[in-house]
């Protein structure tokens, strides 16, 4: 709802914005963009906000599930939950996700299946790739790695090159079993760059991708 009253309000002032919200709505809130990975990420069901989520539905279809829609990393907040959890213990975790989140919720609560990745070193091996105008602008290590890793396959990522917006990210994630899959995806202006990413380098390749 923001993002659409800021793209109308600049459009007011003849300033058109790439995104139009329809597309931002689509790839911001994952959800939306889910149906596009199909087996190519993992398993998710979606609950209101708020409403309490019972372990017994969540045993029909997991063995572990992951955090929510945007994550609390750096805090206490477990990075997953085995389904063996009690009830009331779920409970408590909940409503610390709801003091985290705060006024940045949206939407609902998803649940997805905490794939089990492949470490290098304490690293997992997970990569951003940006796209724009059906060009991939980069594809960076995005989980800190530091040394040699793997990366995604090239047609894996080329896969997603044309989903239905202009400008995008695609998060993938080297599984221990050495497959891999889409962990995320999101709207590009507010997804962030990777942690060594060359800002310069990846502006420029933008910027011939929007204007080709």
């Amino acid at each position: 709802m923001q993002y659409k009253q800021f793209y109308h309000k600049l459009l007011a002032d003849n300033i058109e914005l790439i995104t139009a919200p329809s597309e931002y709505e689509r790839m911001h809130i994952f959800p939306n963009a889910y149906k596009f990975f199909g087996d190519d990420t993992a398993f998710m069901k979606v609950y209101p906000l708020h409403e309490q989520i019972a372990i017994s539905d969540l045993k029909k279809y997991f063995n572990r599930v992951k955090d929510f829609v945007k994550s609390v990393k750096g805090t206490e907040f477990p990075n997953f939950f085995d389904v063996s959890i009690a009830q009331e213990e779920f409970d408590d975790w909940m409503e610390v996700f709801y003091q985290y989140r705060g006024d940045l919720l949206t939407g609902g609560i998803c649940i997805k299946e905490f794939p089990r990745l492949k470490f290098y070193g304490e690293r997992p091996n997970e990569y951003r790739a940006f796209y724009a105008n059906g060009e991939i602008v980069s594809i960076c290590k995005n989980s800190g790695q530091k040394n040699f890793t793997q990366e995604p396959p090239k047609e894996f990522v080329e896969k997603y090159k044309n989903l239905p917006s202009i400008y995008y990210t695609v998060d993938f994630a080297e599984l221990a079993d050495g497959t891999w899959k889409v962990l995320e995806a999101g709207d590009g202006s507010v997804s962030g760059l990777s942690e060594f990413q060359d800002a310069e380098q990846y502006f420029r390749a933008l910027y011939y991708a929007l204007n080709d």
